[in-house]
């Protein structure tokens, strides 16, 4: 009797390349380009159209907000979404949908005072617009949305490529760090050139001046590289059929909802997977109010310069551009960093060179402490240009910021994906529950700042001016 035939064994699955996942995570300097630019125009763009700067700096409150919800929400859909359900996969539609909203948001805000015009607006200098403030609003929290709704699953999407493997995960999150410096190198050398209106005439109108032309040619590009980074990262590979343990043990969660799954599935953390939100939310309490007051803090305290007080106001301009090629220098060392981060990792282990980077940027922001303190004191010329050696001092600790920054973008989300996958739950969704390690922290964080910055401002709550 002639014996069955042995049932060939599945030949075990191909590693997708290095050079796909390269490609894969370059949807990340098309959407750090446009960060960069908010962070170098924006603020000034906001007071034109006429909000005070102490109110100014409550806008940047959008970006944690929306991410306590779009990063989870986003996460747990495509999570949700079987491979074959679309020819694109489960993550790449959220990638291309929220690169689509970051497009259109900055068409919206780099369009609002002309939309405002058309409410109705009073477009002479020194007016409040309230038409295109409304508009601009709109346009900044869809841009923050977009934003979360891009990079988490550009996150899950590599943690997936990388099936589980611990180095080539910290590699997959390394390239994205390196695109993200990328991104800010092209971001704020376009925010640093006053020309680019030339190349897009048509941005002057009536309701636009100059500077608010050049930041809606600014965003133009933005779009184009946004579109070429975004189509690079939907068309380098095909994402895997399965997807290791993200449903296996627990089948029937897609029953559940979002937001019973989302606090349900922190009972089978693990210390280790604790140990990495605890860390991730300390390490953000103090990144937090240095990316948001970076260039304030050098037009400020090092530039001796206000907004508020037309006398200081070119001297605060100046150390806004100042802070901004420091921040340049700091996505330099970012991207370089990035480079070599898998050598460091392989020879120290991720854990240590994650704390010595914590350890180094305590030391950097107590150098800027010190330096603050050494400025007041410290008599400038009557030109009021800061003494060389305070601004060099400040550059330094700004660019030696970019090493450990170039470490939060990457090791945490590594760790976090290779330990997650252990436990049988969406890469999707992991990414979204270590978002909320980030924006918990930040919101706690702004509120606490912004306190600060509106008690500070008495004229805010005189009694007799309300």
């Amino acid at each position: 009797m002639p014996r069955p035939a042995a049932t060939a064994a599945a030949p075990p699955a191909r590693k997708v390349p290095l050079r796909k996942l390269l490609r894969a995570a370059s949807v990340a300097c098309g959407v750090q380009f446009g960060w960069a630019l908010q962070l170098s125009l924006l603020t000034p763009y906001v007071q034109e159209l006429g909000i005070p700067h102490a109110f100014a700096s409550l806008v940047w409150l959008c970006g944690p907000l929306s991410g306590l919800l779009v990063q989870p929400l986003v996460g747990h859909l495509s999570d949700r979404i079987a491979p074959a359900a679309s020819p694109l996969g489960r993550r790449r539609p959220f990638i291309a949908a929220g690169a689509a909203s970051i497009a259109a948001a900055v068409l919206t805000v780099g369009f609002s005072a002309d939309i405002g015009r058309l409410f109705g607006d009073d477009i002479t200098p020194g007016t409040t617009r309230l038409g295109a403030i409304c508009v601009y609003l709109v346009g900044f929290w869809l841009l923050d949305v977009g934003n979360n709704a891009t990079q988490g699953p550009c996150r899950a999407f590599l943690a997936d490529l990388t099936e589980n493997d611990p180095r080539r995960t910290r590699i997959a999150n390394a390239y994205f760090s390196l695109f993200m410096a990328l991104g800010n190198i092209l971001g704020y050398a376009t925010g640093a050139y006053s020309g680019w209106y030339w190349i897009f005439p048509f941005t002057v109108t009536p309701s636009c001046s100059i500077s608010c032309a050049n930041l809606k040619s600014a965003f133009l590009l933005d779009i184009i590289i946004l579109v070429i980074t975004t189509y690079i990262t939907v068309a380098s590979v095909q994402e895997p059929q399965s997807f290791g343990g993200d449903e296996a043990e627990h089948p029937g969660t897609e029953q559940e909802a979002f937001l019973w799954e989302l606090f349900g599935s922190f009972r089978y953390f693990t210390l280790p997977v604790w140990m990495v939100l605890i860390v991730t939310a300390l390490t953000w309490i103090g990144w937090f109010p240095f990316i948001l007051f970076d260039t304030d803090w050098m037009g400020r305290e090092i530039y001796r310069g206000s907004p508020d007080n037309p006398e200081a106001t070119q001297s605060y301009h100046d150390g806004v551009r100042m802070g901004s090629f420091g921040l340049m220098l700091n996505s330099v060392l970012l991207g370089l960093t990035s480079v070599v981060l898998e050598k460091l990792c392989r020879k120290w282990g991720a854990g240590l060179v994650w704390g010595v980077s914590n350890i180094l940027m305590a030391l950097c922001f107590v150098a800027m402490l010190v330096i603050t303190y050494v400025a007041k004191n410290m008599d400038y010329p009557p030109s009021g240009v800061p003494p060389t050696g305070i601004v060099i001092a400040s550059l330094v600790v700004f660019t030696i910021l970019g090493a450990p920054l170039a470490i939060t973008y990457s090791i945490p989300y590594a760790m976090a994906a290779s330990r997650v996958e252990n436990l049988g739950l969406g890469q999707g969704l992991a990414m979204g529950i270590l978002n909320l390690a980030i924006v918990i922290p930040q919101v706690i964080t702004f509120l606490n700042v912004l306190s600060c910055i509106w008690f500070s401002n008495k004229h805010i709550w005189n009694p007799e001016q309300l």
